[in-house]
This record gives C-alpha cells, sequence and structure tokens, in this order.
C-alpha cells in the first residue's frame, strides 16, 4: 500500500510541472505556397502566458519536448477558421502526451477564401504538413511514425476522410444544391459561382495518407458526396461527432450520411442542443468581440462545459487507437 501511495505522489508530481510546449512555424506547401503551422507537445519547460491576440494559453513557448515515441494529431480546420480554431483540443491532446499540428489551409482561412470551393486541395496541405513533420522538423525524432492520427472539423473532416481513403463524389454537389440551395455549401458554392466548376470532381490515390492510423470526424462538410463505394477503403478506426442542431450542415445529409456509408461502425455522437459552431473553442471575451457570430451558442448550452467532455472523449479515443 506505501509503495502505490508513493506512486501515485510521484506521478501526481509529474503531471504538476508537465505544460504542453508550442512552436510556430512555417513551411512551404503544395504550388509552393507557404503554410503556418502551430505545434503543441508535452513539454517539462514551465509554462507561461502566451498571448496570440485573441486568447491567451498557458504553455512553453519553443520549450523542450518532453518524451520519445509520442503519438502525432494533426488538425485540420473548417472554412474560414485557422491554426488556432480547435487549440482547446490541441491543448488538451499536448497535456495527454501527444504533439499536435495544425495548418492554416492556404486559400480557405479567415484572411483568405479564394480557393475555399476548392476543397480537394486541403487533403494535399495535410500530407505536406505530415512530410514536414517527419522529415525537417528539428523534434521529429521524437515522433513515432506509426502513431498518426487526424482531427478534421467541417471542411476539415470532409479533408480528413479523404485522407484515410475516402473517394468523394463531387458531381454530386450540383444535384444536392438543387434542391437545398439554401444550405451553407451551395451558397459557397454559389459565390464562387465559375470558380468551383474548375474544381477537380475526384480525389486521387496519392491522397490517401496510410500514415493516417485514427480519425476524429466532427460535422463533416459535404458527407453526401461520400457513398458506400466511396468509403469502402477506409480501415482505420474513426470517431464521429454531430450536432443535434446544425443548421450550417443539417441532419441527415452530412455526419449521419458518412455514418452510415463507413464500411464498419464509427464510434457515434450525437450532442444535444449543440450547433454546428459549438465545436470550436470556446470563445473569449476578445474573440467574441471581433466575431460574435461564431461564439453564438443556443439558450442552455454551454460550450465550455461541453468542450471538456469533448476533449476528454478525443483524447481517449486517440489514447485508445494509436
Amino acid at each position: 500500500m506505501k509503495s502505490i501511495i508513493a506512486c501515485c505522489i510521484l506521478l501526481s508530481c509529474v503531471f504538476k510541472t508537465q505544460a504542453a510546449g508550442f512552436q510556430t512555424r512555417e513551411m512551404t506547401g503544395p504550388a509552393g505556397k507557404p503554410i503556418k503551422l502551430a505545434i503543441w507537445y508535452p513539454s517539462a519547460t514551465p509554462p507561461q502566458a502566451r498571448n496570440t491576440g485573441t486568447f491567451i494559453q498557458q504553455v512553453a513557448s519553443d520549450g523542450e519536448v518532453a518524451g520519445t515515441g509520442l503519438p502525432l494529431v494533426i488538425i485540420s480546420h473548417g472554412t474560414g477558421g485557422s491554426q488556432y480554431s480547435h487549440y482547446d483540443t490541441a491543448l488538451a491532446l499536448a497535456d495527454a502526451g501527444f504533439i499536435v499540428v495544425a495548418p492554416i489551409h492556404p486559400g480557405d482561412n479567415y484572411a483568405d477564401r479564394s480557393e475555399a470551393a476548392n476543397i480537394l486541395e486541403r487533403p494535399r496541405h495535410i500530407i505536406a504538413t505530415l512530410d514536414y513533420l517527419l522529415r525537417e522538423w528539428p523534434q521529429r525524432a521524437q515522433i513515432a511514425p506509426s502513431r498518426i492520427g487526424i482531427f478534421g472539423f467541417s471542411s476539415g473532416g470532409f479533408t480528413a476522410l479523404v485522407n484515410i481513403g475516402g473517394q468523394p463524389d463531387l458531381r454530386k454537389v450540383g444535384v444536392h444544391c438543387a434542391a437545398h440551395p439554401a444550405e451553407y455549401a451551395c451558397q459557397l458554392v454559389a459565390r464562387h459561382g465559375d470558380d468551383s466548376k474548375q474544381v477537380p470532381h475526384a480525389a486521387t490515390p496519392q491522397m490517401h495518407d496510410r500514415r493516417i492510423r485514427a480519425a476524429v470526424i466532427v460535422a463533416p462538410a459535404l458527407g453526401f458526396t461520400f457513398d458506400n463505394a466511396a468509403l469502402a477503403k477506409v480501415d482505420v478506426p474513426v470517431q464521429l461527432w454531430r450536432a443535434e442542431d446544425d443548421i450550417v450542415l443539417p441532419h441527415p445529409w452530412y455526419a449521419e450520411h458518412v455514418r452510415a456509408a463507413l464500411p464498419r461502425m464509427p464510434e457515434y455522437h450525437v450532442v444535444p442542443r449543440a450547433g454546428h459552431l459549438d465545436f470550436l473553442a470556446p470563445c473569449t471575451a476578445q474573440l467574441a468581440a471581433l466575431v460574435p457570430q461564431i461564439c453564438v451558442s443556443q439558450d442552455g448550452f454551454d460550450r465550455g462545459d461541453f468542450h471538456k467532455r469533448f476533449n476528454a472523449d478525443v483524447v481517449g479515443f486517440f489514447h485508445r487507437s494509436l
């Protein structure tokens, strides 16, 4: 009994002194475009407050990476988002011993949405980011290449599905939007007009990155473009999330469609009273003042409280799967 108590005390001390390390990097992506990265990881370096302008995180900026053989999770944000859209989930993963990298998707982010309709460029960004982390990142030796997962939200969920072997048929977008023109995805296509007609209609086999061994798919965009044949090659564990009151990507054409088409049953979560944007990190006062539209939840829904459970479930899934 004494040895058990001593072990618990020791572990408590270790967990209290460990913090999330944090780095920013920039790499060259497909077509020579720069891609900014945010990287979180376990670190024994003491944390300090770091202000990004819209939130403050307690991290060890450029601290040493603690541990070896660490699992890696890559995060793909949604349309108009950023590398910080899911920073709280990234911090939870780093605190649990994961390295986390979040690229900002060129041409489909908060500052530049000029290529938002070209959704099949996004999986290439993910592949290029993993190449960088595994081949060029100074701390690459501490990554376990066989323990890589992906987290994707909205357009990032679509991205993740392609990266784990999905083969969407984007010709279905026109048919769907003719019947549902008011949906967000259809309005996005309409705004881009002729630009969207130049977008490839199918993923290529090269977009399937077999280094990825597990996926968390959150409110996936264009779920209706994946049928059973399109997802037949997906052979990794999937955790799938849907917001019950998602009016951006409404039921049953998105997450539910993906759930039915996956070759094996995913771990499926439907969040009562949640809206689409409730999967984004809880808003600070600064962020709510800048973009209040992404910070509004239904009466009675506490985004902060939900994210405690959400992040714990995401961490648990990756621990079991990687």
